[in-house]
C-alpha cells in the first residue's frame, strides 16, 4: 500500500469540452499540465486516512502550501 493516494487536481473545466458523456474521461485523462502553482488531492491512506489538499508548483515540482 502507498502512503499517499492522488485523487485528483482541482482546474477549471477546460472551455473545448462540449459533450458532458465524455466529461469525467476529458478531466482525468485529456488536459493541458500547464507550468505553475497547481492545486491537488491526496488521500493519507497509511496514516490518518484524511484527504489533503495540495498546492504544488509544477515547474519546481515543489509543495507550495498543504491544507
Amino acid at each position: 500500500m502507498d502512503e499517499f493516494t492522488f485523487g485528483g487536481e482541482r482546474r477549471p473545466t477546460a472551455d473545448w469540452l462540449t459533450d458532458p458523456e465524455d466529461r469525467d474521461f476529458d478531466e482525468v485523462w485529456v488536459f493541458e499540465n500547464p507550468a505553475g502553482v497547481s492545486t491537488e488531492r491526496w488521500f493519507h491512506g497509511a496514516g490518518c486516512r484524511r484527504w489533503l489538499t495540495v498546492r504544488r508548483d509544477t515547474s519546481l515540482d515543489r509543495v507550495v502550501e498543504v491544507r
